[in-house]
């Protein structure tokens, strides 16, 4: 799965990274957890827009609000009918520098952070819905993940669906599930403090290599 990421780039790399028109100012996050509001990207009049969605999909047909899966995994998201719509019609980008992820070794779950070296700014896979119930309107989204590359495996067994920069227009247009598979480029990954644990903290300090 995939709880904790970061994205740290400036609004004017995110601006020239996806093609936005207009980007407002974001602030550099070291712990995005569920449940936050984050920065997607997703189609507009057929233009790429950034909105800020919360993290944990309630798909616009639910009766309430406590369903909110933050994955949803690449070989059933076409199918399964929590997240089926969402696929079909309501494709997104999630920008990221990298993400956590937690192993269990003897001494208890150690985080590992997860990045590219160059160019560190990348784009998870997701989807999003809009659900309105009374006076209440929430639009969310959900990670997709799929199974575990080579420098994952040692860690954990499933990893957000990172897409190449030359694939976000097929995947926010298409929807091609050819592109829901391992990430084939270089990735990094080291021990960090067991203070991401907690979401309350922030901080650059969190991705410092033990």
């Amino acid at each position: 799965m995939c709880g904790r990421f970061t994205l740290t780039s400036s609004s004017a790399e995110v601006k020239r990274h996806f093609g936005l028109e207009h980007c407002p100012e974001l602030v550099p996050d070291y712990n995005i957890h569920p449940a936050q509001a984050l920065p997607v990207v997703r189609l507009a009049q057929g233009a790429p827009t950034l909105a800020l969605l919360h993290w944990g999909l309630v798909p616009h047909w639910a009766k309430e609000t406590r369903l909110h899966p933050i994955n949803a995994r690449a070989e059933s998201v076409a199918d399964k009918p929590f997240f089926r719509s969402a696929f079909r019609n309501r494709r997104c980008l999630i920008p990221a520098n990298g993400f956590y992820e937690w192993k269990q070794e003897k001494q208890g779950k150690q985080p590992y952070y997860f990045t590219r070296k160059h160019p560190a700014l990348m784009a998870f896979a997701g989807i999003w819905d809009e659900w309105q119930g009374n006076d209440t309107r929430m639009e969310t989204c959900a990670i997709i993940t799929t199974t575990a590359n080579a420098v994952m495996q040692p860690v954990h067994d499933r990893m957000p669906v990172i897409l190449d920069p030359d694939d976000y227009a097929a995947w926010l247009q298409e929807g091609d599930r050819a592109l829901l598979r391992p990430y084939h480029g270089e990735l990094i990954a080291y021990p960090v403090s067991t203070a991401v644990n907690n979401p309350r903290h922030h901080g650059s300090d969190l991705i410092a290599a033990l």
